[in-house]
């Protein structure tokens, strides 16, 4: 790259990807926090749940990341989930055992899990 509109250009494809799977399928993100705080907390487990869950319900539009603080350390671990044209979702206290209920149920099945998200926790 030797101009500022290749790199532009650049930076948009690789944007356009991360919104939409080979086949055009626009893709749900699955962050789970993976700071010092969310791996003490059990983060791990929690990753790994939701990517085997996700891989065993084949659903190929669903993509689990890890990021860093999310910022609510007392609630860790915490996932993030975002569906294309809906609200985010943030679910906390999570274990393997409900990150599978997540997929299956969320994910899958499009029924958001009230009573483990933020919002239920902080009331």
């Amino acid at each position: 790259m030797t101009t500022l509109a290749e790199l532009n250009a650049a930076r948009d494809a690789a944007a356009a990807k991360m919104k939409q799977t080979d086949d055009g399928q626009p893709i749900t993100r699955v962050v789970v926090g993976l700071a010092t705080c969310g791996i003490a907390a059990g983060a791990k487990p929690v990753l790994e749940a939701f990517e085997q869950a996700a891989q065993a319900a084949g659903l190929s539009s669903v993509r689990v990341y890890q990021t860093g603080c999310i910022g609510m350390c007392q609630f860790e671990p915490i996932a993030e989930i975002t569906v294309p044209g809906q609200e985010k979702v943030t679910y906390v206290n999570m274990t393997a055992g409900r990150a599978k209920e997540v997929v299956e149920k969320h994910l899958a099945g499009g029924q958001v899990i009230e009573e483990y998200t933020v919002g239920a926790v902080t009331k």
